[in-house]
């Protein structure tokens, strides 16, 4: 296949040392070789944590220095000898989840987290180690997914910055497929009121499941509820008194599944027992979650109605692409009916301004993207 020729430079947004202030610079333009494709990346998906993330204030493990950034929305403008799929100049999703080819055991995410293994470390400190703020990015192909541009940008009307949406679908969509959320089934979703919780909700619906979804901000409940079908999602606020949420839920038994994604800061909360507490007699729990410390479980309830815990970290190559399919054939939605709303897109330079964004809009159906 004929191949663009890529500049020999490109810009890129790099974090020099951890806590210092991120720079635009130019650096050498990444190069197709067998495993991979270099993508032209028109916008990348930020997400409200980044600034905690790049400030050290949340840390995460990275090399540095290091181009950040995860999952995006770019064109193919070179590929691999061994390359079957991709074509020139082809509209693709990046997905940030690599996997070691060789062990499945190392995992790691680009441009964020290297991973708890010798292995992810190792990729990530070396031939993975930038990610997609800029303007080139070097990915592995089976993180690279061509998408159905005459579908999406024609006929559905979607924008391409509005594509950037699926980074934020495939996360909840790894844990609610791994424990089988059927048509017909009653799911809880904790927290339900960001980025990720009320794309879990989304997710959810678009599975065919009835949705109580919880959190502490109520408006941001109410504005869920109503972007989503009539009927298909309750909302339930999240208080200190366990006592009072536990009738609630009992109000609309059975529930057949719990999905929880709960954020570092809601360590020690009480409604990770509540809502297992509330489900039926073999009933499945996700959690995906960012507990860094133990958390207490009900060992009499999950033992005694043979309860299924299960923790997923991301989400498969298999599972993004039943995700695709889902978007492209109409399933699920990302337009702004269904309450999703693109808060802001920024130029790499102005990157302060997009962690600011993100960080203030982070409700549902909220998202910031950058652009090279």
């Amino acid at each position: 296949m004929a191949q663009t020729s890529l500049p020999k430079t490109h810009k890129a947004l790099i974090l020099t040392a951890r806590g210092q202030p991120l720079e635009v610079k130019d650096s050498p333009t990444p190069q197709p070789a067998p495993g991979n494709a270099i993508i032209r990346i028109i916008s990348a998906l930020v997400v409200n944590y980044s600034g905690e993330v790049y400030s050290g204030k949340r840390y995460y493990p990275f090399p540095t220095p290091l181009v950040p950034g995860y999952s995006a929305v770019g064109r193919v403008a070179a590929v691999g000898a061994d390359s079957t799929l991709l074509k020139q100049d082809q509209l693709v999703m990046i997905e940030s989840t690599i996997r070691s080819r060789d062990n499945s055991d190392d995992v790691f995410l680009l441009g964020v987290i290297s991973g708890f293994s010798d292995g992810s470390r190792k990729l990530m400190d070396g031939e993975w180690r930038n990610g997609t703020w800029a303007e080139y990015a070097k990915v592995p192909l089976e993180n690279c997914y061509p998408l159905n541009e005459d579908r999406l940008l024609n006929e559905l009307k979607y924008s391409v910055e509005v594509l950037n949406q699926l980074g934020q679908l495939f996360v909840p969509y790894g844990g609610l497929s791994d424990i089988n959320v059927k048509p017909g089934e009653t799911v809880i979703v904790t927290p339900a009121t960001g980025p990720f919780g009320s794309a879990g909700v989304r997710v959810a619906v678009a599975m065919g499941a009835r949705v109580i979804a919880m959190g502490r901000n109520e408006a941001a409940l109410d504005t869920l509820r109503s972007s989503l079908p009539k009927g298909r999602v309750i909302t339930i606020p999240l208080t200190e008194d366990a006592e009072q949420i536990g009738k609630e839920l009992a109000k609309h038994a059975p529930i057949d599944a719990y999905f929880d994604i709960s954020p570092p800061v809601a360590q020690g909360t009480h409604y990770l027992k509540t809502c297992i507490m509330s489900l039926r007699r073999g009933g499945r729990v996700s959690l995906m979650g960012g507990f860094m410390e133990d958390v207490a479980l009900p060992h009499h309830k999950i033992m005694h109605s043979s309860i299924e815990l299960k923790g997923t970290w991301m989400s498969t190559r298999e599972q993004n692409l039943r995700l695709i399919r889902m978007v492209e054939q109409g399933i699920l939605s990302l337009g702004a009916e269904q309450g999703w709303s693109l808060k802001g897109k920024f130029a790499l330079e102005d990157w302060e301004q997009a962690f600011a964004c993100a960080r203030d809009n982070a409700g549902p159906g909220e998202f910031v993207v950058m652009s090279p």
